[in-house]
C-alpha cells in the first residue's frame, strides 16, 4: 500500500485552526442548545403549573361532587390553558372526566405521577413522550380546602393537565438548525484568519529555510531579518549569531589555509635552487665513490647523502605540485594521445617494461588529454603498486559508453595482500602512510593525492578497492575528451 505524502506545514496549521474553530463551534452550539432548551421548557413548565394552580384555586367546589360537576370543572379549566391549550383530566373517587372528546393523551398519565401527586399536596409534574415520540408536559394538581385555622385538607379532587411541547421543541430545533447553518459559513470565514496565522508563522520559517540553503551553499554572510519579539524572532536572532560566528571561524580557517599554502609554496620554491646545487655536487661525489677514489665509509656516507637529497628533491617537487592544485593554478595542456603508446612510454621510461608489469592495451584508443599529467597518473599508480603491493602488476585499458560521452577506464592491479579496511578510506589523504611505525619510507605520502588531483583535473574519478581474488586495484575513470 502506497504511503500518503506528508502534509505541508501550511496545510497542517490551517487544518489545526479549522479543527479548533469547529470544536469551539460545536461546543458552543451544544451548550447553547442545552441551556436554551432547559430555559424554554422551564419557562413553559412554570407558566403551566402556575396557571393550573391559579385556575384551581379560583374554583368553588361543592362536595360531594357529581359527574356533571366534575365535567364542568375540567372543561372550564381546559379552556384557560397557558402558555398553550391543554387537555385536563379530572378524578374524584371513581368519577373520571376529560376536557377532550377523544382523550388520547391520557396515555401519558403515568402511575409515578399519580403517586407523586398523592404524596405532595402542592402537585407534581413530568415531561414524557408518547409512543409516537411527541413530548408532553403533564401536571398533577390536587384540589385542597383551606380550613383557615390549620393546614389545607385534600378534597379528593385531582386534576391532570397535559400540554403538548411541540412548539417548544420546534423552537429548539429551529435554534439548532440556525446554529448548524451558521457554522458552515463561520468555518469558511475562519479560513481567512487561518491563512493569515499560517502566513505569519510560515514566513519566518521560509526565511530561515532560504537562509539555511544559502548558508549551506557557502554564502556565510546570510542573515535573517528579525521581526517582533516572539519565539520565532528569538530563533532568527540565534540563527544570525550562529551564522556570524561560523563566518568568523571559516574566515579565520581560510586565512590560515592560505598562509599555510603560501608557506609551503614559498618554502618549496626557495628550496629548489639550493637543492639543484646539492644534486649537482652529489652527482660528482657519486662518480668519485663509484670510482673507488674514496674510502668505503666515506663512499657509503656520500651515497646516503645523495639518496636522501634525491628524496628531498622529489618531496619539494611534489609540494610545488600540490600548491599549484590548491591555488587552482594547475592547467591542462591537451593533446591527441594514443593511449597504448602513452602507457608503453611510461613503462619504458622507468624501466618497468619487464615481467614485473603486464599491460592489456587495445589498439586504436585515442583520447584528448594532458600527456605529462597522464604520465604522472600512470607512473604513480604503477610505482605505488610495485612499492606497496607485489609483482606482477597488471594494467588494463578499456572504454565504456556513458550518457555524457565515452569514458576511458584504466585499472592497475597488484598481486599483494590488498589494502586494509581501516586504511582504505584514507588512501588518498596527503602524507598518509599505512604503517605509522615506519618513520622513513621511499615515498613522500603525496603520490596518490597528486594522482587524484590530476584525474579530477581531467574531469574523472579515481577509486581504490581490493580485487575479488587478491591485491589492490585502482581504477581511473575519465572522459576521452577532457575539457581544459
Amino acid at each position: 500500500m502506497r504511503n500518503l505524502a506528508p502534509l505541508g506545514l501550511r496545510t497542517r496549521l490551517i487544518a489545526a485552526f479549522l479543527l479548533v474553530a469547529a470544536i469551539s463551534a460545536v461546543s458552543t452550539a451544544a451548550l447553547t442548545y442545552q441551556r436554551a432548551r432547559t430555559a424554554i421548557l422551564t419557562q413553559s413548565q412554570d407558566t403551566a403549573v402556575s396557571t393550573l394552580r391559579d385556575q384551581l384555586e379560583g374554583q368553588t367546589l361543592a362536595l360531594p361532587m357529581e359527574q356533571h360537576q366534575l365535567q364542568r370543572l375540567v372543561t372550564d379549566i381546559g379552556k384557560r390553558g397557558k402558555p398553550h391549550p391543554w387537555v385536563v383530566f379530572g378524578e374524584y373517587g371513581t368519577l373520571r372526566a376529560s376536557s377532550n372528546i377523544t382523550p388520547a393523551t391520557s396515555a401519558v398519565l403515568t402511575d409515578r405521577l399519580r403517586r407523586q401527586v398523592a404524596a405532595n399536596p402542592h402537585g407534581a409534574f413530568q415531561r414524557v413522550e408518547d409512543g409516537r415520540g411527541e413530548s408532553y408536559l403533564t401536571i398533577g394538581m390536587p384540589a385542597v380546602m383551606d380550613s383557615g385555622d390549620g393546614p389545607a385538607r385534600p378534597t379528593g379532587v385531582v386534576l391532570y393537565a397535559v400540554m403538548p411541547l411541540g412548539a417548544e421543541e420546534q423552537t429548539v430545533d429551529a435554534m439548532v438548525e440556525a446554529a448548524r447553518q451558521g457554522a458552515i459559513p463561520g468555518l469558511a470565514i475562519a479560513v481567512i484568519p487561518a491563512l493569515l496565522a499560517a502566513r505569519s508563522v510560515l514566513r519566518p520559517v521560509r526565511d530561515m529555510r532560504r537562509a539555511a540553503t544559502h548558508l549551506g551553499r557557502g554564502r556565510l554572510d546570510t542573515r535573517i531579518e528579525v521581526r517582533g519579539s516572539d519565539e520565532l524572532a528569538g530563533l532568527a536572532r540565534t540563527f544570525n549569531e550562529t551564522a556570524r560566528a561560523l563566518e568568523e571561524s571559516v574566515t579565520e580557517l581560510r586565512e590560515a589555509e592560505v598562509r599555510a599554502r603560501r608557506f609551503a609554496s614559498d618554502v618549496s620554491h626557495e628550496l629548489r635552487t639550493p637543492l639543484a646545487g646539492m644534486l649537482a655536487v652529489t652527482e660528482v661525489l657519486d662518480e668519485d665513490a663509484d670510482a673507488e677514489q674514496l674510502d668505503p665509509d666515506t663512499a657509503k656516507a656520500l651515497r646516503l647523502i645523495s639518496s636522501e637529497t634525491g628524496k628531498l628533491a622529489v618531496l619539494v617537487e611534489d609540494l610545488m605540485e600540490i600548491s599549484r592544485f590548491d591555488a587552482r593554478a594547475a592547467e591542462l595542456n591537451l593533446d591527441d594521445v594514443d593511449i597504448a603508446e602513452a602507457v608503453r612510454k611510461t613503462l619504458e621510461l622507468r624501466h618497468w617494461d619487464d615481467d614485473r608489469v603486464t599491460a592489456d592495451l587495445p589498439r586504436d584508443i585515442r583520447a584528448r588529454l594532458d600527456p605529462r599529467r597522464f604520465d604522472v597518473i600512470l607512473a604513480n599508480l604503477v610505482g605505488n603498486a610495485l612499492r606497496h603491493g607485489s609483482a606482477p602488476v597488471r594494467i588494463r585499458v578499456r572504454t565504456e559508453p556513458h550518457p555524457d560521452g565515452e569514458r576511458l577506464l584504466i585499472e592497475v592491479t597488484d598481486s599483494g595482500p590488498g589494502i586494509a579496511p581501516d586504511v582504505l578510506p584514507h588512501i588518498f589523504d596527503r602524507f598518509f602512510k599505512a604503517d605509522v611505525a615506519r618513520t622513513r619510507s621511499a615515498g613522500s605520502g603525496l603520490g596518490l593525492a597528486i594522482t587524484l588531483e590530476n584525474v579530477r583535473l581531467h574531469g574523472g574519478t579515481l577509486r581504490a578497492a581490493n580485487a575479488p581474488t587478491a591485491g589492490a586495484v585502482f581504477t581511473v575513470d575519465m572522459p576521452l575528451e577532457a575539457v581544459a
